[in-house]
């Protein structure tokens, strides 16, 4: 039984590089996918496992820490005190 046609967020179609284009979809014959801007069609080829991750712009980042962010911490200023002890 073929399930139903659906988009992949945030997957680009390796014909025409446009973004959220790329629908997926499952028949008999194996996993689809199918670009709607350009006609792009391909079957998932047996050598990738049937859960392999289409390539996206949320999955191209390496997950590293970036140890350039540093922890903020804010304090009251010691003028702000006085000016709540005046009222």
């Amino acid at each position: 039984m073929a399930s139903p046609k659906r988009f992949i967020a945030g997957a680009v179609c390796p014909r025409c590089a446009e973004m959220d284009k790329i629908v997926m979809f499952t028949t008999e014959d194996g996993q689809f996918r199918e670009c709607v801007a350009c006609g792009f069609a391909d079957r998932q080829g047996d050598a990738e496992p049937v859960a392999a991750e289409l390539q996206t712009r949320v999955n191209k980042r390496s997950n590293r820490d970036d140890h350039t962010v540093k922890q903020v911490v804010f304090f009251k200023s010691s003028s702000a005190d006085d000016d709540q002890s005046r009222h």
